[in-house]
């Protein structure tokens, strides 16, 4: 958080700095031109004709330094086959003369002919009364004294902004410091609830902002402790349902009731159906991805497809792919999932399913596809919610699609369909961890 305060802190201070100081260096050097313009205009006031038509001042420039040799203030008045009339400051300099063209306006440009003197220069075109000749006025001026002026802008600027900057930072240092340190008090607390010190974290002496974290941390220690209950109440309610079936049996054992392999069948079926009911439950209350689950995609397609070709004789179902993919899914699980979607593809589809299986990436993706009407683009949201149906017309409970969905998310995967191109019907693309290969 420090770190992206101070970037950003930073990234905005030298925007803002660069355009503050392209704003007042522009407002400098037009400031420089406008006075330039205001001597053109002096000189252009004050220019007459001589006896032999050349031109002259009736009255000096009032600015000394145009006096002054090689002071930095030049001006220049240059037309037709006369020698230019060029202030003292020039000395025995001229000022160059663009090309013939016609300024009828102020025209302003930088030149480095007395170098290393930078001029800033402002020229205007005038025909004076009583003469044809295009006169060329000049005015041109020492730029060392705006530059000096931009470089002191300029380190005024870095200097405050860098000052700036640095309280800035040091501001949102201590703001995020002091805001995050209820986080340290929390984990204090956490640890003293691993040592056994406490049994749920204190809210006294955290600030309120911090009070909802609290409040959901104690409603999952809550949660674990009952989830732990529970888990001892089953393994008690399944150690007593096995309790009595076994009591029978030894009983009868130990009777050597003539009955004994029946009653030995029959109570096992009881503990069967018993265990299966509680780890079924258990399953389904704690499934949990696991990263040590590992289960042969192919092994699996073989297996539900012989399961929905009994149901569905007249379908007929290809698969098409890497034999060799594992992912890390449970095997139960895994054949849900595609059981589901095959026979769904089966029930719905015109007679035709095609199952392609292909790495991608680090998953590995299924496709099922089937040549039935498929499902309009509107609806492939919804109908992943629990009891969505668009044909109501066949027997189904509209949970297929939601428990692959859920299933497939435990696990870090994902569900997505779409239109099939080749048979088209509803393409589901189904996309499962890859599981690594064993050595």
């Amino acid at each position: 958080m420090i770190s992206v305060a101070a970037l950003w802190i930073t990234l905005l201070l030298v925007g803002g700095g660069v355009a503050l100081e392209r704003v007042l260096a522009s407002a400098l050097l037009e400031n420089e031109d406008q006075q330039l313009e205001y001597v053109l205009n002096a000189m252009i006031a004050s220019a007459e004709l001589g006896p032999d038509g050349e031109v002259r001042l009736d009255r000096q420039l009032g600015d000394q330094l145009f006096l002054e040799p090689n002071s930095g203030h030049y001006w220049q008045i240059t037309g037709g086959n006369y020698e230019p009339f060029p202030s003292r400051s020039l000395w025995d300099r001229r000022l160059q003369v663009n090309p013939p063209h016609h300024d009828h306006d102020a025209h302003f440009y930088d030149s480095d002919q007395f170098a290393p003197e930078h001029l800033r220069i402002v020229e205007r075109d005038i025909t004076l009364p009583g003469s044809k000749v295009h006169w060329i006025f000049q005015v041109a001026e020492n730029t060392s004294d705006v530059d000096r002026q931009i470089a002191e802008l300029r380190t005024v600027l870095v200097k405050s902004f860098a000052l700036l900057g640095l309280g800035l930072i040091v501001m949102a240092t201590l703001q995020t410091l002091y805001g995050l340190w209820p986080l340290r008090t929390l984990r204090l607390a956490i640890a003293h609830m691993r040592a056994g010190k406490s049994n749920r974290v204190a809210l006294t002496r955290l600030p309120s902002e911090v009070a909802p974290l609290v409040e959901e941390l104690n409603g999952l220690v809550a949660h674990n402790e009952t989830q732990a209950e529970e888990a001892r109440r089953h393994a008690g309610n399944l150690a007593h349902a096995l309790k009595t079936p076994l009591t029978v049996i030894m009983n009868a054992a130990t009777a050597h009731s003539e009955d004994l392999a029946d009653t030995v069948i029959r109570e096992a079926a009881t503990m069967r159906r018993q265990v299966d009911h509680h780890l079924a439950r258990a399953r389904a209350v704690g499934r949990r991805g696991s990263t040590q689950s590992r289960s042969e995609v192919w092994a699996s397609l073989s297996a539900v497809e012989n399961a929905v070709a009994r149901l569905y004789p007249d379908v007929r179902i290809d698969r098409d792919g890497d034999k060799t993919l594992s992912v890390r899914v449970e095997r139960q699980d895994l054949d849900e999932m595609l059981g589901n979607l095959i026979e769904n593809a089966a029930k719905y589809g015109g007679g035709s399913v095609f199952v392609t299986v292909q790495p991608a990436g680090a998953f590995v993706e299924l496709q099922i596809e089937d040549d039935g009407p498929g499902i309009p683009e509107t609806e492939r949201q919804r109908i992943f919610d629990r009891g969505a149906r668009l044909d109501t017309g066949k027997p189904g409970t509209g949970l297929g699609l939601a428990i692959v969905r859920d299933v497939a998310e435990i696990y870090g995967g994902t569900v997505t369909l779409e239109e099939s191109e080749d048979l088209g019907g509803l393409l589901v693309r189904l996309k499962l961890p890859t599981a690594p290969n064993q050595i």
